[in-house]
């Protein structure tokens, strides 16, 4: 068997939104595998989740700086562009990079910032023989900034989707927000972030019937302050409720019982919560940019602006369209989700792996 190690180093921060897609990749690959020996590198504790242990090599903040294990596998998977990890230039191991977004180069971050991000992609594409792309938005943009980047090796660019694990066929529980059970909200999900926009939903609130529940993992300031802020000044703390620290379990109950999730993003590589709420066939409000469209497709509606107003009349005229036919459009929207299961994602990977490796 043809031995690959898959670098699962962001494991260690659990609660973010990359560690739930290596999990859900890492659990897809132990399901489908029977090719390969995969081994996984990353934090020890995390890392016994996945397989027997003796295939993990536990990471190390040393490892950075020298390691000598990863030349012994055929192929070497970095699951993230940023990994401080496996730079090296090898002879007979394949290396691939899985990149995620180039969105910084787009924010409105500083210019220290923006040179330290490019240079942790540029060390890890430098030696690539190839990248894996999350959305073919992620693609053109790295193809649209090549010219950024030294491909010492690079063969090929291609496309595979995260995936989730689909929410089963029942009633999830609100545990300690029950309170919710009984209301009318509209659902944000992210990083509480100028990027993510959550600003626009609270100035549309004044013009809609709707609560507005945010489950933020962490906050970036002064952006957060800035938004509490503005609660405080159009007069509606009692409409917004901020939850963090949910268990699985609650955050699909506080999704299956939302009216609607709006994601206002201004810069994703994907968008994992659009596709969380879609599996519940709930209907998912947009912007336009990077790769929203294609994920949510036409299954999705989308805000033409973030005039506060316009914002509303877009929610209240797609919500009246959607609940004229709820039935129909809810498994519509379920359907289009299966495309992003967590199995058809690490299925992807496998038959991947099988292409690059001459064992198809």
């Amino acid at each position: 068997m043809a031995k690959i190690l898959i670098d699962l180093e962001r494991l260690r921060y659990p609660n973010s939104g990359i560690a739930n897609v290596f999990r859900n990749l890492a659990k897809g690959l132990e399901e489908n595998n029977s090719k390969f020996e995969i081994s996984y590198f990353g934090d020890k504790e995390q890392l016994e989740k996945f397989g027997p242990a003796t295939n993990h090599v536990s990471w190390s903040k040393l490892h950075r700086f020298y390691e000598r294990f990863s030349g012994d596998f055929d192929l070497i998977h970095v699951s993230h562009q940023l990994s401080s990890y496996f730079h090296r230039n090898y002879k007979k191991t394949i290396k691939v990079v899985t990149l995620h977004d180039l969105n910084f180069l787009h924010e409105n971050l500083s210019e220290f910032k923006k040179i330290k991000m490019l240079g942790k992609v540029k060390n890890n594409v430098k030696n690539a023989d190839y990248i894996v792309c999350i959305s073919e938005y992620a693609k053109q943009n790295l193809i649209e900034n090549k010219a950024l980047f030294q491909f010492n090796k690079l063969k090929d660019i291609v496309v595979i989707h995260n995936g989730i694990q689909l929410p089963e066929n029942r009633e999830y529980h609100l545990g300690k927000y029950s309170f919710l059970k009984d209301k009318k909200y509209i659902l944000n999900i992210g990083v509480l972030f100028n990027k993510k926009n959550q600003m626009t939903l609270v100035e549309m609130l004044p013009y809609i019937e709707d609560d507005l529940v945010l489950i933020a993992s962490d906050e970036k300031q002064p952006y957060a302050d800035e938004v509490r802020a503005r609660i405080k000044e159009l007069n509606i703390e009692k409409r917004v409720h901020f939850l963090k620290n949910l268990s699985e379990e609650e955050k699909y109950a506080v999704i299956q019982h939302a009216d609607a999730m709006c994601h206002p993003s201004i810069a994703e590589g994907f968008g994992i919560p659009p596709i969380e709420a879609m599996a519940f066939g709930k209907p998912v409000f947009l912007s336009k940019y990077t790769s929203l469209p294609e994920i949510g497709g036409d299954k999705a509606f989308y805000f033409d602006s973030f005039d506060p107003k316009e914002m509303a009349d877009v929610f209240n005229e797609k919500m009246a369209l959607y609940n004229s036919e709820k039935e129909e459009r809810s498994q519509e929207i379920k359907n289009w989700t299966k495309q992003y299961s967590y199995t058809e994602m690490s299925n992807n990977y496998l038959r991947f792996y099988e292409k690059v490796l001459g064992r198809n």
